[in-house]
């Protein structure tokens, strides 16, 4: 276990969130590594100290008092001009929906909820354990992996040359189904590239987002929707989608 895999662990020891087997491997690691045995100690005096502070703070009553009295009082009886407005308002929500302005925004949430998934499963990538599930620097030993499970293979592109090495590739879920995750490495940071399958055969441009903390770009591109995130700056995100893109881009055309 290296001293990266540790850190991430590190809270989950302290809270007796880990099974057997990962905390032995964080306890052992702790036990000959000198800045982690550091760090642990730091996270437990931190422990300590918020647990001993008084952080609940009562409002007091005259508080409760002023923002009652600032609401707007409920009328007994809406008036005629409050029920025109409420089924003007109504009409003209009739017409968003019939011009599909609704569905727009209904799409953009679902989208939201995708890439939040996505992020979370970048997130338990992290664990020990979990972030691989077929170990190789060739990309012609991890494609094939995929054959047979999944719909399509997601494709697989060697970028060590220009800086982000390939490490290997697991499935993942999200959306409730099994996408491909093809996992970079660059310098210590992971770079995770999860592909799906989509009806869509349109190009969507690049669009990078930050969520808790990672950036993810997300594309769409040959009937593939792809997410690459990582804790990487934005700059280097979007460098290393633009190298992937061009080199699948490459091997179409070749």
């Amino acid at each position: 276990m290296t001293c990266d895999e540790a850190k991430i662990l590190l809270h989950a020891l302290l809270d007796n969130e880990l099974d057997a087997g990962h905390a032995r491997e964080v306890e052992a690691h702790i036990a000959s590594c000198a800045s982690c045995t550091a760090e642990l100690a730091a996270q437990r005096e931190i422990k300590r100290v918020l647990a001993d502070t008084k952080l609940h703070y009562t409002a007091p009553a005259s508080l409760r008092a002023r923002i009652e009295a600032s609401l707007p009082q409920p009328r007994l009886q809406p008036s005629r001009r409050s029920v025109l407005r409420g089924f003007a308002m109504g009409s003209a929500v009739s017409a968003l929906a019939a011009s599909g302005v609704v569905a727009v925004v209904l799409r953009q949430d679902d989208q939201q909820r995708i890439l939040s998934e996505v992020v979370s499963a970048h997130l338990r990538s992290l664990q020990a354990g979990h972030l691989i599930d077929v170990v190789s620097t060739d990309q012609h030993t991890v494609k094939p992996w995929f054959n047979g499970k999944l719909d399509v293979a997601p494709p697989v592109i060697d970028l060590t040359a220009q800086g982000f090495t390939l490490v290997g590739g697991r499935l993942d879920y999200v959306d409730a189904r099994a996408i491909g995750a093809v996992v970079y490495r660059r310098r210590q940071h992971i770079i995770n590239l999860f592909v799906s399958q989509t009806a869509s055969i349109e190009h969507r441009p690049p669009k990078t987002q930050t969520m808790q903390g990672f950036n993810c770009r997300r594309w769409g591109e040959r009937g593939l929707n792809f997410w690459a995130v990582s804790d990487i700056g934005a700059d280097e995100l979007t460098e290393f989608v633009d190298k992937f893109e061009a080199a699948m881009k490459a091997n179409v055309e070749g």
